[in-house]
C-alpha cells in the first residue's frame, strides 16, 4: 500500500491533487499547452503516471480544474481594486488596471496559455462557463455610470482589455499600454454616459455576470 503522507487518505488525495495542479500550472506558463503532458507532470512531481490518471482522466479535465482553481484568484484582485475605487468611472479605470496588472502575473497567465489551445469543446464550454461564473464582470460598472448599454460596453472593453495584453507581450511599455487602455475607456466607452440616457434609457442589466 502507498505511503500516506497525511492523517486521511482524503487529506493525502487533496495534497496530491493540489500538487498537480500548480504543476500543470507551471508546465503550462512555462511551455504552453503542448509542454502539459502527463509524462511531464509525473516528471515534475514524481508521481506515476497511473497515480496521475486516478486524478484526472485527460489533460482536458487537468485544464478544467486548473481554472477552477485559478479564476477566483484573479476574479479576487480585481474586485479589490474595483471596491478601493469610489466613483463609477474610478471603477472602470480600477477593473482595467487591475486586469492588465493580473495578465503581467506568471500564474494568471492561464487563460492566455489556452486561448489557442486544441481543447475539446466539452472542455472549452466548461471552461467558458467557469469564466462567466467566476470571473468579474465589467457589467455592473458600465451600469452604475448610467451607460445605456452596459452589456455592450462590457464586452467592447473586454476586447480592449484582450488587445491590450497582446501589445505589452509584443513587447510594449506596460505602463504605457495600461494607461492609454484606461484613456480609451474612459473617453471612448464611458465618456458622457449620463447624457446618453435620453436615447431611450438602460439596457437591462444580467442577474448572473457575463464574464
Amino acid at each position: 500500500m502507498p505511503k500516506i503522507a497525511a492523517p486521511t487518505v482524503a487529506e493525502h488525495r487533496a495534497r496530491q491533487r493540489d500538487l498537480l495542479v500548480s504543476a500543470a500550472r507551471d508546465l503550462l506558463v512555462e511551455g504552453g499547452y503542448g509542454a502539459l503532458t502527463f509524462s511531464s507532470l509525473a516528471a515534475r512531481t514524481g508521481l506515476a503516471r497511473p497515480t496521475i490518471y486516478t486524478y484526472f482522466r485527460s489533460r482536458d479535465d487537468l485544464v478544467v480544474a486548473l481554472c477552477e482553481a485559478e479564476f477566483p484568484q484573479v476574479a479576487a484582485e480585481t474586485e479589490r481594486a474595483v471596491e478601493r475605487a469610489t466613483t463609477p468611472r474610478d471603477q472602470i479605470a480600477a477593473f482595467v488596471r487591475a486586469q492588465l496588472r493580473v495578465a503581467q502575473q506568471r500564474r494568471y497567465r492561464i487563460v492566455h496559455a489556452l486561448a489557442s489551445a486544441p481543447l475539446a469543446d466539452e472542455a472549452r464550454q466548461r471552461i467558458m462557463a467557469l469564466h462567466r461564473e467566476l470571473m468579474p464582470s465589467a457589467v455592473p460598472l458600465f451600469a452604475r455610470a448610467g451607460h445605456p448599454r452596459p452589456a455592450l460596453a462590457a464586452a467592447l472593453l473586454q476586447g480592449l482589455i484582450n488587445a491590450a495584453v497582446v501589445a505589452i507581450d509584443s513587447g510594449e511599455s506596460p505602463r504605457r499600454v495600461i494607461e492609454t487602455t484606461v484613456g480609451a475607456a474612459l473617453d471612448g466607452l464611458a465618456a458622457d454616459v449620463g447624457a446618453s440616457l435620453a436615447a431611450g434609457g438602460p439596457e437591462e442589466v444580467p442577474v448572473s455576470p457575463a464574464g
